[in-house]
């Protein structure tokens, strides 16, 4: 059996990396699906997103449905094969986070997310055990910030590929099972999550497509101690950090969505108008979502 991401089997290798590198969107407007209404897409539209999720790991969709409802991203996902909701701690009781600047009160207020901060590149989920990975993520945007909020992508089979070809012993590395560490998370009542350790990239036991774990935080993140792994967090956040074709970069606005396999994407700083502050929902999913039926992007 081939087995593409297996360092031993070049041959399978080059024919999945050949075939990623010419299938790949080469500006983010080629992620961009128009769809009436997100709850209940027509089969050419869902066909759509499928097929650009297929080829990017992600897939943006746009509405002129503006309403601030959670049914939305939920509804939409479930079209999409996802049913496995993560509701983490921080999320509403419905599964869903809203994102947006947290009162000064509450324990939201001191998580990057629910600030008008930048966010550095990661996945969601980067602390969550190998064993429960957060495999697809719905963004659905409700309002925007008056200025700011950017959002970048990458598919991370590119970031996979870069450092393949740069050094297939840094692959080896950051699939190392403790190649990167979260320590514990500590509150009022003692430990709230234990440390967490594994490996950045890994073949997803359910579907053999490949998962990414990472983030680009300097702290609250301990990276293995030795040569090939420090060389290739500092390849992976240069590479980050580049001109790269790769990162797509753009602005939801309301009534527009990301949805994908859990790629790699940072937000920009932001400025909020205090009468319409940023609102996003999102929805994270331990499913991967469904396959197309074809395999041709259309547009």
């Amino acid at each position: 059996m081939t087995d593409p991401f297996d360092l031993s089997q070049t041959s399978a290798y080059q024919a999945w990396r050949d075939a990623k590198l010419a299938s790949q969107p080469r500006q983010a407007g080629e992620l961009i699906v128009d769809v009436a209404d997100p709850q209940a897409l027509t089969e050419p539209e869902r066909e759509a997103l499928l097929q650009r999720c297929a080829v990017a790991n992600m897939a943006i969709y746009r509405s002129p449905v503006v309403s601030e409802d959670k049914a939305i991203p939920i509804q939409l996902a479930r079209q999409l094969g996802l049913y496995q909701l993560d509701g983490n701690w921080l999320a509403d009781e419905d599964g869903i986070s809203p994102i947006a600047v947290a009162a000064p009160t509450g324990e939201r207020t001191a998580f990057i997310p629910y600030t008008n901060r930048p966010i550095k590149w990661h996945t969601d989920g980067y602390y969550h055990p190998e064993t429960r990975p957060i495999r697809a993520m719905v963004l659905h945007c409700v309002r925007p910030a008056r200025q700011g909020g950017d959002t970048a992508l990458m598919n991370h089979e590119m970031a996979y590929i870069a450092l393949r070809e740069a050094n297939p012993d840094w692959v080896r590395a950051l699939m190392a099972p403790e190649a990167m560490t979260i320590p514990a998370r500590l509150d009022d009542d003692g430990m709230a999550r234990p440390e967490q350790a594994g490996p950045v990239f890994m073949v997803d036991a359910l579907s053999g497509q490949l998962h990414m774990r990472y983030t680009a935080r300097t702290r609250s993140i301990v990276w293995k101690d030795d040569a090939a792994t420090q060389d290739a967090v500092a390849f992976l956040a240069d590479f980050l950090a580049s001109d790269s074709p790769h990162i797509f970069r753009l602005r939801l606005e309301a009534g527009m969505g990301l949805v994908c396999n859990n790629v790699l994407h940072d937000r920009a700083g932001f400025d909020d108008d205090p009468q319409a502050p940023r609102l996003l929902y999102r929805a994270r999913y331990l499913d991967r979502i469904a396959r197309p039926t074809t395999g041709v992007i259309t547009p």
